[in-house]
Formats: structure tokens, sequence, C-alpha cells
């Protein structure tokens, strides 16, 4: 193993550990020989990722919290710590697609559900990550946004998502440098289609006309054609993000989407 991918004797946070993108983060980190605190809101999902993690001889531990939750959070992470007696690295990954429909029909509250888990969930786990992280003297946070509300603007309405998307990139590149200073750095990265299940909890409602229709006869996945990305890819970069291997990579975005969004944005 490259020494600078060496993750021995180091721990890491996933939020949304349960499952997809998290779930394959936390495989790659224990792979690089991490220490996983995996937080998610289901326990019997959160037990199936720890499963996981643990076959690479790792040491790992569940937490049940959710995000937009304050005082649970704040809770959870500093149980994190004191487990582990360290913090070195955060994937800030929870997240959902909330409700999907034209503007005049999203309700408060389902306004409220998205912002609160993607936007404030990410801020409070920076926030309640960074006092652990700052006593290593460097550490990394991986946020996870999306090519939705960067690069891809056609799935309409999709606009609330899209929104907190945006709002997590300005958020990392602002903590990029006032964490700098402690040698904390903060990257996002904006995946495209990937295979996992977070379709499922979507719900769509009277989009039918809303945007305007493209077609890509040639397939809008210039690297694979029609092949969505997977779990594992995206836990590499986020893997090699967390990593010594990046250590001058500092309040940048990475799209990880075979090309998809310079076609379809």
């Amino acid at each position: 193993m490259d020494e600078c991918l060496d993750m021995s004797g180091r721990v890491a946070l996933v939020t949304g550990a349960g499952s997809g993108i998290g779930r394959g983060a936390a495989i790659e980190l224990a792979r690089l020989g991490s220490s996983l605190a995996l937080l998610g809101r289901t326990t019997a999902e959160l037990e199936q990722s720890k499963q996981e993690v643990d076959k690479w001889g790792v040491s790992s531990r569940t937490y049940r919290a959710d995000v937009a939750k304050w005082g649970e959070l704040k809770a959870s992470i500093d149980q994190v710590a004191e487990d582990f007696g360290r913090l070195d690295a955060v994937f800030a990954n929870a997240g959902i697609n909330g409700v999907w429909a034209p503007i005049e029909e999203i309700l408060e509250e389902e306004y409220d559900a998205t912002m609160d888990i993607n936007l404030k969930g990410t801020f409070m786990t920076i926030k309640f990550a960074v006092p652990h992280l700052r006593r290593q003297s460097k550490g990394s946070v991986v946020v996870c946004s999306s090519v939705n509300g960067n690069r891809i603007f056609s799935n309409t309405g999709a606009t609330v998502y899209s929104a907190s998307k945006a709002g997590q990139v300005a958020m990392a590149k602002m903590l990029a440098i006032e964490l700098g200073r402690h040698g904390i750095r903060v990257n996002a990265i904006c995946p495209g289609a990937v295979a996992t299940n977070i379709g499922d909890n979507t719900e769509q409602r009277h989009r039918e006309g809303l945007g305007q229709p493209v077609e890509y006869p040639e397939g809008r996945i210039p690297l694979s054609d029609k092949e969505r990305g997977t779990v594992e890819q995206v836990g590499r970069l986020v893997a090699f993000l967390v990593s010594d291997a990046s250590d001058y990579i500092n309040g940048e975005v990475v799209y990880i989407d075979g090309g998809e969004s310079l076609v379809q944005g």
C-alpha cells in the first residue's frame, strides 16, 4: 500500500453510513486501515455496514443519530472522540433527495426537511467535529454534494435539493479558508448518477412538462454510456481526499460522474 494512503491509526467519521455512498466510503476507508465511526438513523443498516467494515480487521462503532438534530448530533460526535480517543477525518455524507415538484407545490415542512438534513446537517457535522480535529493539528473533511445544483440544472422540480447541494459547496469553500490555518482541509465531491437506493426515498409530484426535453442518442454518460457509477468508485475518491495523498488539496470541488454533467448541464 502507498504510504500516503495508509490510514492505520486514524479515525474517520462517516455520516449516512448505513447505505449507498456512505457505506461504500466506509468500506474503502477500512480497507486502508482506518477505524470507523458509522453514524446514521437506522440501526439495522448501520449494523450491516459495520459487518462489511469489520471484515478488514479494523475497529468500528455505530452511532444512531439524526444530523438534523443539534443536541443529538453533538452528543454523538463527542462520544466518537471519547470512544476512539481522536478524530482525524469526516465524510459529511448524510442527505436526502426530498420532494421534487413544482415550486408552488412544495410545502414548508418539505423544504425544511431537505434543508435541515442536507445543509444544516452538513454544517453541524463539521461544526461539532472541528474541536476534535484540531487536537491532531491536521485533519480532513469531505462534503458529499452533487452535480445537481452545481453543474446540472435540468432535473426540474429538484429546486430545494439543488439549492441545498449548491450551499454545501459554498460552505466547503468558506471553511477551507477558515480551517486551513489549523491544518484542516475541506473539500467537496459532486457525484453524478450512482447506483444507490436514494431514489426509493424520493417523492416526485407533477414534474411532467416542467423542464425542456433533451435527447442523448449516444448516451448521457460519456465515459460509460448508460452505466451509472458505483459506490466503490466514489468511496475511493473519498479515501484519497481524506488521506495524506491529497495533503495539499483544499477547497476543491471534485466531480465524479463520468463526464455526465458536461453533457447534461
